[in-house]
C-alpha cells in the first residue's frame, strides 16, 4: 500500500446536538398532546350526545319492567 491508501475516513462523534434534542422533545410533546386533546374532545362529544339524547327522551337510564 502506498502512502495514505490504508487510511479509512471516520466521522468524529461530536456528542448529542442539544438543539436537535430540544426540537425532537418539543415535536414529540406536541404530537402526544394533540392526540390526548383529540381523545378528550371525543369523550366530551360522546358525553354531550348522551345527555342530549337523555334530555330528549330517546334513551333512558331506568330499566323498564315487563
Amino acid at each position: 500500500m502506498a502512502g495514505g491508501a490504508g487510511k479509512v475516513a471516520h466521522s468524529a462523534y461530536k456528542g448529542p446536538s442539544i438543539i436537535k434534542e430540544i426540537i425532537y422533545g418539543i415535536s414529540l410533546g406536541l404530537a402526544a398532546g394533540g392526540l390526548w386533546k383529540m381523545h378528550h374532545w371525543n369523550n366530551q362529544r360522546r358525553t354531550r350526545e348522551f345527555y342530549d339524547l337523555l334530555e330528549k327522551g330517546v334513551i333512558s337510564v331506568v330499566v323498564e319492567d315487563e
